[in-house]
């Protein structure tokens, strides 16, 4: 039987222009971070041209996993652990009421007339924040053939607290998880990224149709890391909206290889990186990391020690340099790649009769105080990719996932404010 989408709700704005405020929302609201002031934070997105925020809404933390989150303690790694790192620089601990926190949220989005994409982070970074390691047991305690359908049942449930609160109708979609095939959601299927597409798909299924029998009004969907080109037809059919996150990588992609960046610590070319990318007086690999019983928090971050040490040890300039100088190899494979990425992406949605939603993307996952995404070369891949998401029809995307109040990028408002206004300013077909 063809299943039929659930149809997007009516007061939805026609085009989404999504700013990524991912966990940061609620990890970073202590003094000075950039979530103290949360109506300032969308008075600032606004001004920006956005109308949807994407988020972790920490689902099975408040509605699956009977902790107590009225005081919850989030912060830091530890020590300066992860301090110059994207998602990860948080400055202090702070405690927040989190069903409260999650409320004020909603509210601040309807006094800004805002909307919000409901995700989680959970099986991937969110939990490694936390004061003690609570959550990120009380998550791997659930057996991971049910996590989907747990997830599932803990966003329905969301879903009808902010619906008791009169908030509901500033959820613009939700998505069971981020990223499903590279966290934990993989967990015992012996694959992890490209090749875990295929295996997740009866998990996903099971989730989404436990989502619809909770909330059969509200469209759901997963969301995958890059565009699995080569495994469309396993996404389940059962998702209302397609959502990709199309970072082409290339040039960055060269110089986590070159260096051994996501490989096993043994790999890691430690004198290489000393000598081309390392600020001066930087520890080697061995002699960084985290006390032993913190070591779960890695575990929870999902990223690799050796990125981690090198984003936190690298000189940015540096970095950048090292893109700068080996992007003319790259120029053309990644433009190719985005393009056709974006169709087949496209033509998938067409073919299901359903939104198709570019929620992060562009380039990768590079330092934070490295500007090539932002620069002269990534504000073009920005203004080329959100064109290239108007011509194909999407309905949602980015400016680029550093384009949010956590990352130095939110700076550029020239920029967020002309790509925005092209895409919201486009016409075409319906979105579905």
């Amino acid at each position: 039987m063809t299943y039929t989408p659930v149809p997007l709700p009516a007061h939805l704005p026609e085009r989404l222009t999504i700013t990524l405020w991912d966990f940061s929302w609620y990890v970073r609201t202590g003094p000075g971070e950039p979530f103290e002031d949360l109506d300032a934070a969308f008075a600032a997105a606004r001004e920006r041209g956005y109308n949807t925020i994407r988020i972790c809404a920490m689902p099975y933390l408040l509605f699956g996993s009977g902790l107590d989150t009225s005081a919850l303690t989030l912060g830091p790694l530890g020590g300066e652990v992860g301090q110059q790192m994207r998602w990860y620089d948080v400055k202090s601990p702070t405690t927040i009421d989190a069903r409260a926190h999650l409320l004020e949220l909603f509210r601040a989005a309807q006094r800004h007339q805002m909307f919000v994409i409901v995700s989680s982070w959970e099986y991937q970074q969110s939990p490694a924040f936390a004061a003690t390691d609570e959550w990120y047991r009380a998550l791997h305690a659930v057996d991971p053939e049910d996590r989907a359908v747990e997830l599932a049942r803990a966003l329905a449930a969301l879903v009808d607290f902010l619906d008791s609160h009169g908030l509901a109708d500033r959820v613009a979609f939700t998505e069971l998880h981020n990223e499903v095939q590279i966290g934990h959601l993989t967990a015992g299927l012996g694959a992890r990224g490209a090749e875990a597409v295929p295996l997740l798909t009866d998990r996903l299924e099971r989730g989404l149709a436990e989502f619809h029998s909770l909330c059969p009004g509200l469209p759901v969907t997963v969301n995958y890391a890059e565009v699995p080109v080569a495994a469309m037809s396993a996404i389940p059919a059962s998702a209302d909206v397609l959502v990709f996150h199309p970072y082409v990588y290339g040039v960055l992609q060269d110089l986590i290889d070159t260096y051994g960046l996501r490989g096993e610590v043994g790999d890691y070319a430690q004198a290489a990186v000393r000598a081309d990318l390392l600020r001066p007086g930087a520890p080697d690999l061995a002699e960084w990391a985290l006390p032993p019983e913190q070591a779960w928090r890695l575990d929870a971050s999902i990223v690799a020690t050796p990125e981690m040490y090198t984003h936190d040890w690298c000189d940015p300039e540096a970095f950048d340099r090292w893109l700068y100088e080996n992007y003319g190899t790259w120029r053309e494979q990644m433009a190719t790649k985005l393009t056709l990425w974006l169709e087949v992406a496209a033509d998938a949605a067409r073919a299901r009769r359903v939104p198709l939603v570019l929620g992060e993307g562009w380039v990768g996952y590079t330092p934070l105080h490295g500007t090539f995404e932002e620069g002269p070369v990534g504000a073009e891949i920005c203004r080329r990719a959100v064109a290239e998401s108007a011509r194909v029809g999407a309905w949602g995307t980015i400016v680029c996932s550093n384009a949010a109040p956590q990352h130095p990028m939110w700076a550029d408002v020239a920029l967020q404010v002309e790509c925005n206004d092209l895409f919201a300013s486009r016409t075409g077909a319906s979105p579905a």
